[in-house]
């Protein structure tokens, strides 16, 4: 029993100081991740970025965040289920569920029998607040190309379906019947924060960001640039303060491992 304790107690030794270095890892990551961040530099769809692209060569720049407010470049896509709920990109979900005779077991079990998704769109580019998108703007060239998620749920509700005589019908015949249907909508509201990092050119006297011919990542991020900077150094914090702690766990079980057989071996003499 004693062996079998010992063993235990020097098996969580191990783990603490094992995660503690997996966690130390992680915080290395995040740290490099969060410098080459920074690294890059930020711009607003204003004056300052349009005089910038005009005096650059070819008038690009090659891999910066641009922040601003969405605007759509045409009519606004609206809700189909919120009022007064505008957006630029939309994306409506149905899934049908329904549960099946399962022979074997005696029981009922769910599953989906049919899903459909629609995709919306309309053009859009990033503006400075109050401003209008007649004045200096950055237009976004294919957003669902670019990594991130940015689409913000504006609607979701299930269903329940009803007993019907048809329901009962199909229950007979092929030993299912419809429970529930799931409808969800997301969209990339107009007037909401969007921080895109890519690469921006000049076209016709305005911006456009579009994905980097380097190969590095496009992105797009619902929020403004100092929050999406504070949410990678909140993370980084996180596992540093984790890194610590089963570091100091870790020690202070080994420490008293240490200390009650220094202990057994003077009682001993």
């Amino acid at each position: 029993m004693s062996d079998f304790k010992s063993s235990l107690i020097f098996l969580g030794i191990g783990s603490s100081f094992a995660c503690s270095g997996l966690f130390y890892h992680l915080y290395k990551e995040k740290k490099k991740e969060l410098i080459k961040l920074k690294e890059i530099p930020v711009f607003r769809p204003d004056q300052h970025l349009a005089t910038l692209l005009k005096s650059s060569p070819h008038g690009r720049l090659q891999y910066v965040a641009v922040e601003g407010l969405v605007e759509a470049d045409e009519q606004p896509l609206s809700s189909q289920f919120v009022p007064r709920c505008y957006g630029v990109l939309q994306k409506i979900k149905v899934v049908e569920h329904a549960e099946y005779w399962n022979s074997l077991s005696k029981t009922w079990s769910s599953r989906p029998t049919n899903r459909k998704e629609t995709n919306n769109s309309v053009p859009f580019s990033l503006i400075c607040p109050g401003s209008y998108v007649s004045d200096f703007h950055v237009r976004v060239q294919d957003p669902l190309e670019g990594s991130g998620y940015f689409l913000e749920r504006v609607y979701h509700r299930v269903r329940r379906a009803e007993e019907g005589l048809v329901n009962v019908v199909l229950q007979g015949i092929s030993g299912e019947r419809a429970v529930a249907m799931e409808e969800s909508e997301e969209m990339l509201r107009v007037g909401s924060n969007l921080t895109v990092f890519g690469e921006v050119v000049l076209e016709r006297g305005h911006g456009k960001v579009q994905a980097p011919k380097d190969g590095r990542e496009y992105l797009l991020v619902p929020t403004d640039y100092k929050s999406f900077i504070e949410r990678h150094e909140r993370s980084a914090d996180m596992w540093k303060m984790l890194t610590a702690l089963t570091g100091m766990i870790g020690a202070s079980v080994l420490a008293g491992v240490i200390y009650d057989t220094v202990g057994k071996d003077d009682r001993s003499k």
